[in-house]
């Protein structure tokens, strides 16, 4: 894969737009954008998923208080 590749920019309405080539293509259908002194720079954006931000986190090293838990008293019904 080539690290650069020469393309055009266009007009889409009002906003510049740049078709992105196939060998660069982002996975999902978000991404970020940002500048980086003359260099624009396009990442892939993270799935708004709370299993994904989830499966992304470190476990806990801690350990927690015990507490008392004791059980409901019977109710009939």
């Amino acid at each position: 894969m080539n690290a650069h590749r020469h393309v055009k920019l266009f007009k889409n309405g009002r906003n510049q737009a740049v078709r992105i080539p196939r060998e660069f293509e982002l996975p999902g259908e978000d991404a970020i954008m940002h500048r980086d002194g003359d260099r624009l720079i396009i990442e892939a954006a993270a799935p708004r998923s709370l299993l994904t931000l989830l499966a992304g986190l470190s476990p806990l090293d801690e350990e927690f208080a015990q507490i008392d838990d004791p059980r409901p008293d019977a109710v009939e019904l």
